[in-house]
């Protein structure tokens, strides 16, 4: 199949049938961390990246033939680039509602949540995994390398805003590396502003696959164990 993959064992998620809707690498960010190496195409274009049609003939198709003794815990829009690129994405997500009862997941890189459109889009999701990995524009710059013209602050009030509407479950993910965003003083500024978004879970990662940068370093075990003490009892170490 082209688009669907999986299902997936996932830390977070259980078997994951993903759902890939963008090319190759097609995001607004140039993460330093990426486990799928460096970005292809920066942007922040919204366009059908792949035709609608075809998407859910495959998910119709792999829903008829799939075994009975196949285990699914959920549908994850995620795959090898930021999936809110493309601009059916809240048809995609209403009509996998459809074709299943099992929860539909979003895991976004958050930037395009600034757009009310994209927001809307996105909003009959079960569950949102959107990431914030800094809270200053310096961190930001650094660690996911965003298109030019994008910022941190309007990234964190889309999330807030979003957030007092939304009606399904919302984990927060940050990615820690080492040296740019897990001193005890920048893991305090991100609590401060995880508080103002209100996700019923933050997750706490670090890379642990060959990154997009070979100098990246995963957060060590004794700065997770801090942040998990920082964070409180809604947070999770991935």
């Amino acid at each position: 199949m082209k688009y669907i993959y999986g299902p997936v064992k996932s830390r977070r998620l259980g078997n994951s049938l993903g759902i890939s809707v963008v090319p190759y690498k097609v995001c607004s960010f140039d993460c330093v961390y990426c486990q799928l190496k460096e970005t292809t195409k920066k942007t922040k274009q919204r366009k059908n990246y792949a035709p609608v049609s075809e998407i859910l003939e495959e998910l119709k198709n792999f829903f008829l033939n799939k075994p009975k003794d196949l285990k699914i815990d959920c549908i994850t829009f995620s795959g090898s680039g930021e999936p809110t690129l493309h601009s059916s994405i809240g048809k995609l997500i209403r009509a996998a509602k459809e074709f299943t009862r099992l929860p539909v997941v979003l895991i976004t890189n958050s930037s395009t949540m600034i757009d009310p459109k994209v927001s809307n889009d996105i909003k009959d999701v079960d569950l949102l995994v959107p990431s914030l990995d800094a809270v200053t524009q310096d961190v930001f710059e650094k660690i996911d390398l965003p298109l030019k013209g994008l910022h941190i602050k309007d990234v964190i009030e889309a999330l807030i805003k979003f957030r007092l509407t939304f009606k399904g479950k919302m984990w927060l993910e940050v990615m820690l590396v080492r040296g740019l965003n897990d001193s005890p003083e920048y893991l305090k500024k991100i609590k401060k502003v995880a508080d103002m978004i209100k996700p019923d879970r933050v997750q706490l990662t670090a890379p642990i696959r060959p990154p997009a940068q070979i100098w990246v370093k995963p957060a060590l075990p004794s700065t997770l164990k801090k942040a998990k003490e920082i964070f409180g009892d809604n947070c999770d170490i991935v």
